[in-house]
């Protein structure tokens, strides 16, 4: 077979390839389906928990409520509150509107808490069970979870909302870690950064339809808005009922359980009519290199110098994500919206969730072609420009009313570079920066820093947002820079490399990261 048969034959996509990627991406479409849906029916179900409990709604505190992710517009501008609604006078003192405002934080916040949690077992299940059957089992949580909101109205709402987001935050975190493992280790290596972006896609996705259908007229009002926070249970049954048919990775069939026979019929039944032994030879020299590791633990990870520098790599892609003001972004967007004399704002803010969505699927294009390491710090240097545009825009916009426009600019430049490269590759490049040894333990810990980073933005923008104002955006231009120049010195380009060879970049660390892409590349060269 000549070069050009071989690369057609990798690029092949079979039914149960695409069908298998679908199913498992699922779990990250509930994932962004539940960091967006919490905020449109704020207000409603604020006012739901005041009749049950007997409170006076607290109206006036920004609608962010934890700034999770990277979609949760707010209406109001943090630094330009109003002081709060006091409750009236022959109300309970403990009933005030203070606790309205503690249980609906931890409605919100208890959702990146229960993904910390459970981000740590990723491994242990995932080796215990293999990839589909860990998927299988954790779907039990997101379909709990999704019962226990949608029922919210028939016993104490506050408590069954906090304990359905909990619930559905231990089930995203199982998710966030075996659903990346699944798929890089089910994709044939010229399409494993395309169909890793797939897990970006799915969340856009799930938070543009949650923005959507929380709007009043949908289900977003007083009568519906259970059934909308319960909604994506419907797609933990779809997954559920589809990972039946999904063949298990064949990586590890072979590496994990030494099944031999049963990773190739797996291997059959995802590539089609191609010839599983090149794979299976790659799956060889993995084996042999995690047999020489051993079992690679949490600790080890941190205390081998053989994985240091991956797992530098793989913890500070997470931070870059969750600390690249997206979530900021977001947070303002529908205030800048109104200020620039947009008539109904909500839906201009779903309009940058439709271009969120649009540039998932064009970086999805991209990445094969692009490569990694290029969309990663293209999206970093984008982002870095588009924060100072932002700070000019609202530093000046009480000046010169056009600054708004210039807001306006910056907020969809924002988005457009996020989802080029900060936003989709964190997800997927863990699992591609190390072996079938430590894969498991990397991708929890790498799971754990997301989550964590998550729910610090989420406790502490607020107030930073108060102390700074406008210049909040100074702050993450600074950020974004510190990431850029990591990135620059450290992260490594994995595309189209076996993660044998991945893992033989780190083992030559002594060379940065760009030394030591161009070596590969050459050698490729060469070889070819």
């Amino acid at each position: 077979m000549d070069k050009k048969s071989k690369m057609q034959a990798e690029k092949h996509l079979t039914g149960t390839l695409v069908l298998s990627v679908f199913t498992a991406v699922l779990g990250f479409f509930q994932y962004g389906y539940s960091l967006g849906v919490i905020n449109a029916p704020q207000k409603v179900i604020e006012a739901h928990y005041g009749r049950v409990l007997g409170i006076a709604p607290l109206h006036t505190h920004p609608t962010n409520g934890s700034g999770e992710d990277i979609t949760q517009p707010s209406t109001e501008q943090p630094w330009a509150g109003t002081e709060p609604t006091l409750a009236p006078l022959d109300e309970d003192p403990a009933a005030s509107p203070h606790l309205l405002t503690m249980y609906w934080s931890l409605s919100v916040s208890v959702f990146a808490v229960g993904g910390m949690i459970s981000s740590f077992t990723v491994g242990w299940i995932g080796d215990r069970l293999g990839r589909v059957k860990a998927m299988l089992v954790v779907n039990v949580l997101s379909i709990a979870g999704n019962l226990l909101m949608g029922l919210a109205k028939l016993g104490p709402s506050h408590l069954l909302i906090i304990a359905g987001r909990g619930v559905t935050g231990l089930y995203c975190g199982l998710s966030s870690g075996l659903v990346p493992m699944y798929v890089s280790e089910v994709s044939p290596t010229a399409l494993r950064g395309a169909l890793g972006m797939l897990h970006q896609l799915a969340i856009v996705t799930g938070i543009l339809i949650s923005q959507v259908l929380g709007l009043d007229f949908l289900l977003g009002n007083d009568e519906m808005w259970p059934l909308l926070l319960g909604l994506s249970g419907v797609a933990a049954l779809l997954q559920f009922f589809l990972l039946l048919l999904c063949p298990e990775s064949p990586r590890y069939l072979y590496i994990k359980l030494g099944k031999v026979e049963e990773a190739k019929k797996s291997l059959k039944r995802l590539r089609g009519n191609c010839d599983p032994m090149k794979e299976i030879a790659e799956m060889e020299k993995e084996k042999q290199e995690a047999a020489s590791e051993k079992k690679v633990s949490i600790g080890q990870l941190f205390t081998s110098s053989k994985y240091k520098q991956a797992v530098l790599v793989a913890l500070m892609v997470q931070i870059s994500q969750q600390f690249s003001g997206i979530n900021a972004i977001f947070y303002y967007s529908t205030n800048i919206f109104e200020r620039a004399g947009v008539e109904q704002p909500v839906y201009a803010t779903i309009g940058v969730g439709v271009v969120n969505t649009v540039f998932t699927v064009i970086s999805v294009l991209l990445v094969e072609k692009a490569g990694r390491r290029s969309l990663f710090l293209a999206g970093l240097m984008g982002m870095l420009i588009s924060a100072v545009a932002m700070t000019v825009g609202l530093v000046l916009l009480s000046q010169f009313a056009w600054m708004s426009y210039v807001s306006m600019v910056a907020i969809f430049l924002f988005v457009i570079f996020f989802e080029v490269g900060p936003g989709p590759i964190p997800w997927f490049i863990v699992a591609e920066l190390f072996s079938q040894g430590p894969r498991p333990a990397a991708i929890a810990v790498a799971g754990f820093c997301n989550w964590a980073c998550n729910f610090i933005v989420g406790m502490c923008f607020q107030y930073i947002a108060d102390l700074c104002g406008p210049y909040v955006f100074a702050i993450f231009a600074a950020l974004l820079l510190a990431f850029f120049l990591f990135a620059y010195f450290k992260v490594p380009e994995t595309k189209g490399k076996s993660f044998e060879e991945i893992a033989a970049v780190f083992r030559r660390k002594k060379l940065p990261a760009r030394a030591m892409t161009e070596l590969q590349e050459l050698r490729a060269g060469e070889e070819a």
